[in-house]
């Protein structure tokens, strides 16, 4: 069977599955970790625990909150930025070996990567020692990020993937309040001779441990599969599905319906990103992956910092800022009843309209009733906005290009991410926390301008027609 033909057969037979109990399982045991994203959760729990052990840093003497030179690498925006270039290196450089080996082997090793590193950075005594090995920590999680979402996409049909997203986002985002707890209650104290903050890191060193049990559990996904020349394998992981699903419903299928406008198949090439209709979308979502990232990491890894700033006190400001992170996982549960609703493009474009609308009010208040409640509305609209790129930025691009072509786009927010550090503890150090609202404003509405114009229509679309 011709690669082409087989890559026809198996998106058809996707695509004409229904929103089955099997799917929703496969997504939350995917999510909970049982096969892909308990590298997702660790991955969303390692993000969020960067601002989170702040304090626990500085109070422990390895780091400052701020320092005198702009990149001055020994405060706390070093220690972001070491993170940030990581995941640049684990998105940019790596999304071609995850296209190239599958998403199965890519996941596996890049979390054993991700949870070594981790182990060894919870034993650094000095500011070099701890930015290196958070670096190296950085591209484990770097290629996980493109991975889990990667491997969503391409298995369930179209009519479901922002559903899908959505709820295995959910469930990862329960790592945001988890850490957020964790770090009120271990960071402020030392426990058998560790600092509070070093107990953070440990825990999230552990998702390898996992997930070298249940490796065996996790599947080839039938795109990948297909477009490798492997139907067989790929036709095989079709069918058990098919009969999973009309054992579930007791009805038979419908006849596959032929994929309309889908291009031909055809070996990747170094420079196609560079080519054809895929330049424009590469252009796009650089655009917008180097402001987003501004408004999303400028609040999520600064909240404890920010409610100090307000005069909060350090064990008060974790407990707030615990309470803003509920919102984590609440956001992409209110947007499974849209998400496939809505236009993907315009989701993300009202997502972030209001983090620059709620983002303003919570820089003008003070008092904590108001600051919690207009962070959650910042952190509720990040959740949206985080949920909707992450499927729309997969689904432009076609599987045998989709990972190195999501990682190339997402490394540039890795990047903004990685200087952006920098640019809050200036804002924070000269201007207060409204000068830190007003850059994130400004880049929200450069997000909003390049998604609203230039952005593809996705929704209800199998992979092989956008493409």
């Amino acid at each position: 069977m011709s690669v082409d033909h087989a890559v026809a057969e198996v998106a058809a037979r996707l695509e004409r599955l229904p929103a089955s109990r099997y799917f929703w399982k496969i997504i939350i045991l995917v999510s909970l970790g049982i096969l892909v994203s308990l590298g997702g959760w660790f991955e969303y729990y390692d993000l969020i625990f960067t601002g989170y052990i702040a304090p626990g840093l500085t109070k422990s003497g390895l780091l400052t909150t701020t320092t005198t030179t702009f990149f001055g690498y020994t405060g706390i925006a070093g220690f972001i930025a070491a993170t940030f270039a990581g995941l640049f290196v684990g998105t940019f450089f790596c999304g071609r070996l995850i296209d190239r080996f599958g998403r199965r082997a890519a996941f596996t090793w890049s979390m054993v990567w991700y949870s070594f590193a981790l182990l060894i950075m919870a034993f650094q005594h000095t500011p070099e020692g701890l930015l290196v090995w958070r670096f190296v920590a950085g591209i484990g999680i770097g290629v996980e990020i493109i991975t889990v979402t990667t491997f969503i996409i391409e298995l369930v049909p179209g009519h479901m993937r922002g559903k899908a997203i959505a709820l295995n986002q959910a469930i990862m985002f329960t790592a945001a309040p988890i850490a957020a707890l964790l770090s009120s209650w271990l960071v402020p104290e030392t426990y058998f001779g560790l600092d509070g903050w070093r107990w953070i890191v440990l825990i999230g060193s552990t998702g390898a441990i996992v997930v070298g049990f249940l490796r065996a559990r996790l599947p080839e996904t039938p795109r990948w599969l297909a477009q490798h020349g492997r139907s067989e394998e790929a036709l095989g992981i079709v069918e058990r599905i098919e009969q999973q699903i009309i054992r579930e419903t007791g009805n038979s299928l419908p006849e596959p319906a032929r994929i309309r406008n889908a291009a031909p198949e055809r070996e990747p090439h170094f420079f196609e990103l560079w080519t054809g209709p895929w330049r424009s979308r590469v252009l796009m979502l650089l655009v917008f992956n180097l402001f987003q990232a501004i408004g999303y990491y400028g609040f999520a890894n600064w909240v404890p910092s920010f409610m100090i700033a307000k005069g909060v006190l350090v064990t008060k400001s974790l407990l707030y800022s615990s309470a803003i992170a509920i919102a984590s996982p609440v956001g992409p549960l209110l947007a499974m009843m849209i998400a496939d609703r809505i236009e993907r493009k315009w989701l993300i474009v009202i997502a972030a309209a209001s983090i620059s609308v709620f983002g303003l009010a919570f820089a003008q208040s003070s008092a904590p009733f108001l600051l919690v409640t207009f962070g959650l509305l910042v952190n509720l609209g990040n959740s949206i906005m985080s949920l909707s790129f992450h499927t729309y930025q997969n689904e432009v691009f076609p599987t045998r290009i989709r990972a190195r072509a999501a990682g190339t786009v997402y490394s540039v927010s890795r990047l903004t991410a990685m200087f952006s550090g920098f640019l809050i503890a200036f804002l924070l150090r000269d201007y207060g926390v409204t000068g830190v609202f007003g850059a994130i404003v400004g880049a929200m509405v450069v997000v909003m301008i390049v998604i609203g114009v230039f952005g593809p229509t996705t929704n209800n679309k199998s992979l092989e027609e956008i493409a």
